[in-house]
């Protein structure tokens, strides 16, 4: 009889088993990926092996796989997950409670990890997590309280050991000299960021403002945290942000009955998207890789590549309205025009298909800002007139630590990826993988012949003919031959997007206001993040906004828009780069009181040079990649002619006031006197600012405002650079007078007049060019004639002095 009851005891536990409990109630839910994809069979089989080979939603989440009501399931985990799975990587742990998030980067080396410990191991260190650089320039904006050092994060972190940072050999042993070259963008540790300030410690204070608007508004991306659930803002956390797909509406559009389908804030499905093989099926529609909407969820602020790769431009308008007349509704809490897309969008290449793995996940490496970790540069796959991309050598492009001469060692190609990037879709490698700037192998580009294959997550693969065979071929027109092989400073001096994107965001003016005077509170992102229970949730993933409330309410404005011609500087790798205002914080803090503690204020940075001493605006324009490249460039003339490229400003700031008084419109005498008694002034003084905000270095070489506050070589264009950018006036060294008619009208009818030629717009540029050329060659033949008449008066001195 006792044998009897173990035998259908053990029968009966073998059949709870070998069900999924979790279906019972998530029926019709979808397989997190396919059945028969390498992740799935993973799975199943560690499912298998802690004895439970159909409850495979356990792997993962957790929970309790006998229960049979919710609360009983979504409890505990099973003992084989607590104590560890041998494996032949060794005994790993798996969930040791019950995840509703297994991506949360809290729990997530049990969960993740089992699979990606790379990933999952250096995921503290990336800016996504530390968001280290907005908080270095935050804390610029407010009087430089850090100065150049990057070493306050979201959250303590240190850097990995040498021996545990991903990449090759030879791509530390480069990071280990760029480290030495800007020890300040790469610190060893960071350490958490100050609290919240009170209103009454703001007031003997007020630059303590700053620790408010940064856990207020700043800091709501970083992948601790789910953040601001808004539309175009819904996302998971930690590895959940990036991997699982959520809609701009965020709205759960599965077939799981046990999520609501009319509320805000679910996941688009449950299904994991990253690599061409994760497929991700909806409504009959399959796709893979990662949708860059996904990228816009945080990459909207700061330098907004992400909504500017879409072609998507903030606009202060409503409009078009739609078609029931309502106004374009906001995304990511702003109004959009739409302009022309990235070049690489339009081909059908999503955000993560140019970024590495490091790019994204982190090597191991603190970095305080989002050049310091990106190793790819356009040239690793597009190369040069005069190389193919193995042919440059290793750190083109990425002159970090100082000019790369183009005549080094050829980099070459890989023949195999790193371990941990065969987890993903691996390509057949061709001719060899291509490799970064830094020495690390791309998993998606490869070599084939002269030309390079691109491997897209979303299902493209794209055969990209690199600069030097479309020179060798021909198919450079004569614009790109003047300006990439005639002028090989361009090449050499300039990076490529400083042509080739031919608009970005700026924001010029950035007004914050810190209002503490009528009590009201908003969440506090960073204590949110920091309060998390043994599930991995944080606060605000369980709902728990009213927990973390901080003093003040903060808004923010700007002074205008603009998108074209972006100006130029030199960003950290000592290239010339657009730029654009980030940010120009001009900073008001109202008091408990109502009153203001500062009123339109612009901070300046601490001279490190004089004790005590005041140097520049704390207003910064930053270098930046706008990810809006064109096949076309800009005009010549759109630098050359440009004051705004120069950083003179628009128009050279003649159109602006003087913003340092304050202006006000009313009923006035002729000689300025207000009328009324009772008057508003229209637009107030900002003290410290006394030209247009666009206007960074004057003609003669003042710098007006910090130009970068991240890299050493940072800076406006000096005045030798700008001396042969600025070729105004050179056409009216011949043209001083011309026809009063059309200017393309005229030009024919005023050489016609005076030269007897008929000629259209392209004879002119021919002309134009030759005359050049012919320019050049005199050059080059009065130099010959003088060497020959140098030397001649040698020959004939020698004779002479031997007569004698």
């Amino acid at each position: 009889m006792f044998y009897l009851f173990l035998a259908i005891f053990f029968s009966f536990s073998f059949v709870i088993a070998a069900e999924n409990n979790c279906l019972k109630c998530h029926k019709g839910i979808e397989n997190i990926r396919q059945p028969d994809s390498e992740m799935m069979k993973e799975i199943f089989h560690i499912a298998e092996k802690v004895g439970y080979p159909r409850n495979d939603c356990i792997v993962c989440h957790g929970g309790n796989p006998e229960a049979t009501t919710k609360e009983e399931a979504h409890k505990g985990t099973i003992k084989p997950f607590i104590e560890g799975i041998k494996t032949e990587h060794g005994i790993i742990k798996g969930p040791q409670n019950f995840y509703p998030d297994p991506g949360s980067p809290w729990i997530n080396k049990y969960t993740c990890g089992m699979c990606h410990k790379e990933q999952v191991m250096t995921q503290y260190t990336s800016l996504m997590f530390t968001e280290a650089g907005k908080i270095q320039g935050s804390l610029w904006g407010f009087g430089g309280i850090e100065g150049y050092q990057h070493k306050i994060g979201n959250y303590n972190v240190h850097t990995l050991n040498i021996h545990k940072v991903l990449g090759t050999e030879t791509y530390k042993k480069y990071m280990q000299e760029i480290k030495k070259a800007e020890p300040q963008v790469y610190p060893i540790s960071m350490k958490a960021l100050p609290p919240a300030p009170t209103a009454e410690e703001v007031e003997k204070n007020p630059q303590l403002a700053v620790y408010t608007y940064l856990r207020q508004e700043c800091l709501r991306c970083h992948t601790g945290v789910k953040g601001r659930q808004k539309r175009g803002d819904y996302r998971g956390m930690g590895c959940s942000s990036c991997h699982i797909p959520y809609s701009n509406e965020g709205f759960y559009e599965g077939s799981d009955p046990t999520i609501p389908k009319n509320e805000r804030g679910h996941l688009l499905v449950h299904e994991i998207q990253g690599t061409r093989e994760a497929k991700v099926k909806v409504h009959g529609i399959t796709y893979s890789g990662i949708p860059v909407e996904t990228c816009t969820t945080c990459h909207d602020r700061g330098k907004r590549i992400g909504v500017s790769y879409q072609g998507l431009m903030e606009t202060a308008y409503k409009s078009p309205f739609l078609e029931d007349g309502s106004d374009q509704p906001k995304l990511h809490t702003k109004h959009y025009l739409h302009l022309h897309a990235d070049i690489h969008l339009r081909k059908g290449m999503l955000c993560q298909d140019c970024p590495t793995s490091i790019d994204v996940h982190s090597d191991g490496i603190l970095s305080g800002t989002t050049l310091a970790p990106v190793e790819v540069e356009c040239q690793d796959c597009h190369g040069t007139p005069d190389k193919y991309p193995w042919e440059l050598p290793l750190g083109y492009g990425d002159e970090v630590k100082g000019e790369v001469p183009a005549k080094g060692k050829p980099r070459g190609v890989a023949d195999t990826l790193l371990e941990y990037l065969k987890q993903g879709t691996e390509y057949p490698k061709e001719d060899g993988y291509l490799l970064t700037a830094r020495g690390n192998p791309f998993g998606n580009v490869v070599r084939k012949g002269n030309d390079v294959i691109v491997h897209t997550a979303g299902g493209k693969d794209l055969k990209l003919e690199p600069l030097k065979k479309l020179k060798e071929k021909g198919k450079l027109n004569d614009e790109a031959m003047v300006a990439m092989v005639h002028i090989k400073a361009h090449i050499d001096k300039m990076e490529c997007y400083a042509c080739h994107a031919t608009w970005a965001p700026q924001c010029y003016g950035c007004h914050i206001k810190i209002d503490y005077s009528k009590g009201i509170k908003h969440p506090d992102w960073i204590a949110m993040g920091n309060d998390r229970t043994p599930d991995g949730l944080t606060a605000d993933a369980r709902g728990e906004y009213k927990k973390h409330l901080i003093d003040g309410n903060i808004v923010e404005t700007r002074s205008y828009l603009r998108w074209e011609n972006p100006p130029l500087a030199v960003n950290g790798e000592h290239r010339i780069s657009p730029a654009i205002p980030g940010c120009q914080t001009t900073v008001t803090v109202i008091g408990k009181d109502g009153k203001p503690l500062l009123l339109n204020h612009i901070f300046k940075i601490p001279d490190v040079e004089g004790a005590g001493k005041e140097g520049q605006l704390a207003i910064d324009i930053s270098p930046v990649q706008p990810h809006t490249i064109q096949k076309e460039a800009r005009k010549c003339e759109s630098c050359h002619t440009n004051p705004v490229a120069m950083g003179y400003g628009i128009e050279e700031g003649k159109l602006y006031a003087d913003p340092s008084k304050p202006y006000i419109v009313e009923l006035m005498t002729a000689d300025g006197k207000v009328i009324p008694k009772i008057y508003k002034t229209q637009i107030n003084s900002i003290p410290n600012l006394k030209y247009d905000w666009s206007r960074f270095v004057s003609e003669k070489g003042q710098q007006l405002q910090t130009v970068g506050h991240h890299y050493s070589g940072s800076r406006p264009l000096n005045n030798e650079e700008r001396a042969k950018l600025d070729r105004r006036g050179i056409c009216l060294s011949c043209h001083q007078t011309m026809p009063d008619k059309d200017l393309a009208v005229s030009l024919m009818v005023h050489v016609k007049e005076y030269a007897g030629i008929k000629i259209d717009r392209e004879k002119h540029n021919s002309i134009l060019r030759k005359l050049v050329l012919l320019g050049a060659w005199v050059q080059i033949l009065g130099v010959v004639a003088g060497a020959f008449l140098l030397i001649g008066g040698i020959i004939l001195y020698k004779r002479r002095k031997s007569k004698k």
